[in-house]
């Protein structure tokens, strides 16, 4: 992987720019996804607790043999455990048979609200050792602020929905300029792949629109975490660390967001 970026620094320990997501992966599908993932050479993996698969990625990790601190682990806290987040954390630990994970997110803005009391439950998890990031997932910029403003300090990651035609520089910007690194998830169910733009990168690079969308997030520092349980799929998406865009391919690619 000769254009594999360095991953990007968190309070607790660097983030992966490129994951595998496991959301819809079930049962033994997803137990084969991550083996098959971290076989490959993925090091970063995404789950939450929403999505009821932690047991079967807890096995996947222990059964590939690669050491705990080498892979990146994902869990989030569902919206309306914010009364009892430490227990359900204690849970996702415990299914993935893990002591920490390397990111704890607050899955949704509970009841649409910023909620700084389960912020600061996330804060005192990871000050007890249970997490070594934290961070939230679907917040405004206004609702980071709010959190701020109410514990001084700032989520480590939002996890958003992302993909070209959502590029909004000035959203970036603006959690770049809070120390928030933006993760984006459906990279490739929000993209239109046959978008010109991305076809004609696609050729000149000998590369797939996927890898190419997947690279175009690389490029502009955002988290990328596409899902799959196909093999063939997974392999596809880790091969966008192999290829490097233009910067006028980046600038088309872009344009996508109108």
């Amino acid at each position: 992987m000769d254009h594999a970026p360095a991953p990007l620094a968190l309070p607790g320990g660097a983030i992966p720019l490129l994951g595998l997501g496991t959301w819809q992966a079930d049962g033994s599908d997803a137990e084969r996804a991550v083996s098959t993932a971290l076989q490959l050479g993925y090091r970063h993996v995404d789950t939450a607790t929403g999505y009821g698969n932690e047991a079967q990625i807890g096995r996947a990790l222990a059964q590939v043999g690669i050491d705990r601190d080498d892979v990146f682990v994902t869990t989030k806290l569902p919206p309306d455990h914010g009364d009892r987040a430490r227990r359900t954390l204690l849970e996702s630990l415990a299914a993935l048979g893990t002591d920490h994970v390397d990111l704890w997110l607050i899955h949704w803005p509970p009841s649409g609200q910023a909620s700084p009391h389960v912020w600061e439950e996330l804060r005192r998890a990871r000050d007890e050792g249970l997490a070594r990031s934290i961070g939230v997932s679907n917040y405004s910029v206004a609702q980071i602020d709010e959190l701020v403003a109410a514990t001084g300090e700032a989520p480590a990651v939002n996890q958003i929905p992302w993909s070209p035609v959502d590029h909004d520089p000035a959203l970036l910007a603006a959690h770049r300029e809070r120390g928030v690194v933006v993760e984006g998830y459906s990279p490739l169910r929000r993209t239109d792949l046959s978008a010109p733009a991305i076809v004609a990168a696609a050729r000149a690079h000998d590369a797939t629109p996927a890898q190419v969308v997947l690279r175009w997030h690389v490029e502009h520092g955002v988290v990328v975490i596409p899902k799959s349980v196909r093999r063939e799929r997974i392999e596809e998406n880790l091969g966008a660390l192999d290829l490097t865009l233009t910067p006028d391919e980046v600038a088309a690619i872009d344009a996508l967001a109108g």
